[in-house]
């Protein structure tokens, strides 16, 4: 877990940031070090089967999704904290409706706002089979773009294998950031994802998980945000949980995928900036 503390705290609020699947508080860090600058105190858990995690607790044994959920309330019990945003990306978006309802009832005021993006409360996917060739070029295309990009910086054969690959459903705009972020960030997120955490996962989408109907529970200031070509989580399934959240705005980018804040970081960063000063934060 990454816990930062900063003199000029933004009245007691903290920014908890939840990564998806493959995931980890490292491949968070285009949000953490946005807010730790302006001076928020911001909290970026490893969750439970995800990186450093497995080094510090191992996990020896299948676990369900909703222990994340435990983890996160004795983390939230734990650290003092008064007030807290709770950013959620992919999984960690889940993650953050499910605080939000359990703190509903326990805490009254804890979460003060939700940040989705790229997250739904009954996720679908539009993601196609995927042949074996292009799990090969996703290997070879971050392979390539670490080989090179010191001295090519775009790499066009990082990004001719990119294309031809896995990253083409995750990203839409091939820029050098989103492939350092990949290259890095997500490759080791992946490489320290447990097959637990995988497991938890696919057990709870395979059981048809569906929180559409508990959203009106949620009263608190959410910003939603998608990504108008993601395949794994659809825009339209981001949107519907957008329009059943009492309080809520909406944002869906064109031209970008799952992967969007490393693929838009500077616009997304200014439009979430934007959201929580409309709303007080």
């Amino acid at each position: 877990m990454q816990m930062q503390n900063s003199s000029m705290l933004q009245d007691n609020l903290s920014i908890l940031c939840l990564h998806g699947h493959p995931g980890s508080g490292d491949a968070m860090s285009v949000f953490t070090q946005h807010f730790w600058d302006r001076g928020f105190r911001v909290i970026a858990p490893d969750l439970r089967g995800y990186g450093r995690s497995q080094r510090q607790h191992p996990i020896e044994q299948p676990f369900a999704m909703l222990e994340h959920l435990s983890d996160l309330v004795n983390l939230l019990e734990n650290s003092h904290i008064d007030r807290c945003i709770v950013l959620g990306w992919s999984l960690g978006g889940i993650l953050a409706m499910e605080l939000a309802l359990k703190f509903n009832d326990l805490y009254p005021g804890k979460i003060a706002g939700l940040i989705l993006i790229a997250s739904a409360a009954r996720p679908c996917s539009s993601h196609p089979k995927v042949p074996w060739w292009q799990v090969m070029n996703t290997g070879l295309a971050v392979l390539a773009h670490r080989l090179t990009h010191r001295l090519l910086p775009h790499s066009k054969l990082a990004i001719w294998l990119g294309k031809r690959s896995l990253l083409q459903y995750l990203i839409q705009q091939h820029t050098t950031f989103a492939y350092d972020r990949i290259a890095n960030e997500g490759m080791r997120a992946f490489l320290q994802t447990s097959k637990f955490a995988t497991k938890a996962l696919f057990d709870a989408m395979h059981q048809g998980y569906d929180r559409r109907q508990d959203l009106a529970r949620i009263q608190v200031p959410c910003l939603a945000i998608a990504g108008e070509c993601d395949r794994h989580i659809t825009a339209e399934s981001s949107r519907e949980t957008a329009m059943l959240l009492p309080n809520s705005t909406w944002i869906c980018y064109p031209q970008v995928a799952h992967l969007l804040p490393w693929e838009i970081p500077t616009q997304l960063m200014a439009d979430i900036d934007l959201w929580l000063e409309r709303n007080g934060f």
